[in-house]
């Protein structure tokens, strides 16, 4: 989903590189709402596995305090193994979707400079 996400931004840098009379800011502002919402979706999608699996972590580390055995720590590890990368996956996917604001805001720019042009 992250390399979606880098090759959906690299395209709208493009679109705002190109000739502004070239383009239809309307059309690509509405596929860029839409992007924007698919974004959201899986962000908030992994945030929630993000979050299930660092309780699963704090309640593993509990039973580890509280019954020592090999196998609470061993299943602590697990889910830290895996929880690691669901933080870091998360993290490029917050900070793609604020670069989607930013994008968003600069095509509306954009938009409104062609606008006051063509009047």
């Amino acid at each position: 989903m992250y390399q979606r996400l880098k090759a959906y931004l690299a395209r709208v840098e493009a679109l705002l590189k190109a000739d502004p009379g070239s383009v239809d800011w309307d059309e690509a502002l509405r596929e860029h709402l839409d992007q924007t919402a698919f974004f959201q979706h899986e962000r908030l999608v992994h945030l929630l596995v993000t979050l299930a699996f660092a309780l699963m972590e704090l309640a593993c580390a509990l039973a580890c305090a509280l019954l020592p055995q090999p196998l609470t720590g061993i299943l602590a590890l697990l889910i830290l193994l895996l929880l690691v990368p669901y933080i870091v996956h998360y993290y490029h996917l917050e900070n793609g979707v604020q670069r989607l604001y930013v994008q968003y805001d600069l095509l509306c720019a954009r938009r409104s400079e062609v606008r006051k042009a063509d009047s």
